[in-house]
């Protein structure tokens, strides 16, 4: 921005202490207005201004500066820069100090500009800034030809960073040339390369197709061969379907057989069942009169009572006709065919059971569960119920136990398998003895000793419907 400087009639007695007023400048005439600075002229005033403001006297530093010059060094001129510029231009008296203090920085060019001359070899944008400051006669001459000189330096700039570009140009010019030339002889080379591939591709192209010509032949050889031989699989495939229809036939007649002879097995497989339902109510009857014959008196406990009791001295053989009344089956529907056999006893592994069925119980409310359905069961078949629980001591807290239900728990030393199995021994040959686990070895274990063994699901169901 430029500096100007006011127009008031006394501003001709504040001009710096230099001693002499501006070359054809009178007293009375009106002052000139402030030149226009080049740009890298009105940068070295605010700088010298801003280097030596700190100096002064803190009432010689006008109150717009105050402020700025408590700024660091190197953001008094940048941040400064308006203010400074606008006060040297309204304040001769400022601009009177500060030129004092800057000549005498200045040394002999300051001198010299005072004079109203400058050094050949100085500084032109320096000496325009001190004949700025100082205003000695002819320094509105001395900043415009600090002008002019500053434009002819960024002229020549100019053309030397045109020169130096067009240098560069060239030397690219000169380098593309260069690859040019090394790629047109790569060029050239693979060039050659290709034609010598291509008349390879040629003869390999000739030899492809006399290869052709020669495999065409082959397949309408093969295509004559494959009409015969579908001819021949067309005959084949028709005796195959002759003999297929018969096959066919024979199959529905067999069936037809098999269809009579399943009705045949079936009425007479009633016919045995009937007769076998007569002949057990005769021996139950017999049963019956025999005891009332002998006078035996009635019985009042069950083997599972003297399992219950104390340990069985028994042999671990298989009593004869045990291994007679063991049947495998895994039809969740057996189970109340098994009760309702005449006399029959139900074995249940109660935490096997109850585990698989509501083990997100605690252990109380699964026995407790469990013992309930059980007792159920038993009100509704009449047969004897005993369930069987890991523990060495009885625990405390049970439900009432249910008519008909017997609960045990393993002593010490002895797991629930174990005593199942010594109930199981227990009992007289035929009787029916149902035992529920899913346990695989208590299955193994009690169908040695002609029990039933049935999946835990099998009684699961069964609790379900009650």
């Amino acid at each position: 921005m430029p500096l100007t400087e006011p127009h008031d009639d006394h501003s001709s007695a504040e001009e710096p202490v230099v001693g002499a007023h501006e070359a054809g400048e009178s007293p009375s005439a009106p002052p000139e207005p402030e030149p226009t600075l080049p740009e890298p002229v009105r940068q070295r005033i605010v700088a010298l201004t801003a280097a030596v403001l700190p100096g002064l006297a803190a009432d010689e530093v006008p109150v717009p500066l105050r402020r700025v010059a408590k700024f660091a060094p190197n953001r008094r001129a940048r941040l400064g820069a308006p203010a400074i510029a606008a006060q040297l231009a309204a304040d001769p008296l400022f601009r009177q100090r500060v030129t004092a203090r800057v000549l005498a920085d200045a040394g002999d060019l300051g001198a010299a500009v005072v004079e109203g001359t400058a050094p050949a070899a100085a500084d032109p944008v320096e000496v325009a800034a001190l004949a700025y400051l100082a205003r000695p006669r002819g320094w509105r001459e001395l900043i415009e030809a600090s002008g002019a000189a500053v434009r002819a330096e960024a002229d020549s700039a100019v053309v030397a960073e045109l020169v130096r570009e067009a240098e560069q140009r060239a030397t690219r010019a000169e380098h593309d040339r260069a690859v040019a030339r090394v790629e047109a002889e790569k060029l050239r080379d693979e060039l050659a390369r290709v034609r010598e591939e291509l008349g390879q591709l040629r003869e390999e192209a000739r030899q492809l197709a006399r290869t052709l010509r020669e495999t065409q032949a082959r397949e309408r050889k093969a295509t004559e061969m494959l009409a015969t031989e579908r001819g021949r699989a067309a005959r084949a495939a028709a005796d195959a379907d002759a003999e297929l229809r018969r096959a066919r036939a024979r199959l529905a007649e067999a069936e037809a057989a098999a269809g009579v002879a399943r009705v045949s097995a079936k009425e007479a497989r009633s016919v045995d069942e009937a007769k076998l339902w007569l002949l057990l109510e005769t021996i139950g009857q017999a049963a019956v009169g025999l005891r009332r014959e002998l006078a035996l008196d009635p019985v009042e406990k069950l083997p599972a009572d003297f399992v219950a009791d104390a340990f069985a001295d028994q042999s671990a053989a298989t009593p004869a006709g045990a291994a007679a009344r063991a049947r495998d089956t895994d039809d969740p529907a057996r189970l109340d065919q098994l009760l309702a056999l005449p006399k029959a006893h139900l074995v249940v592994d109660g935490y096997n059971v109850t585990k698989r069925g509501f083990g997100e119980m605690s252990l109380e409310q699964q026995r407790k569960r469990l013992i309930s359905g059980l007792g159920g069961i038993a009100a509704q078949t009449g047969d004897e119920v005993t369930v069987v629980f890991d523990g060495a001591e009885r625990i405390h807290g049970l439900p009432p136990t249910p008519r008909g239900v017997r609960v045990l728990f393993s002593r010490k030393g002895e797991t629930a398998d174990e005593l199942i199995r010594r109930l199981v021994r227990a009992e007289p040959a035929g009787r029916p003895v149902v035992v529920v686990s899913s346990d695989r070895e208590v299955a193994d274990g009690v169908r040695r000793h002609g029990a039933y063994p049935l999946g835990a699901d099998s009684l699961l169901r069964r609790l379900a419907r009650s």
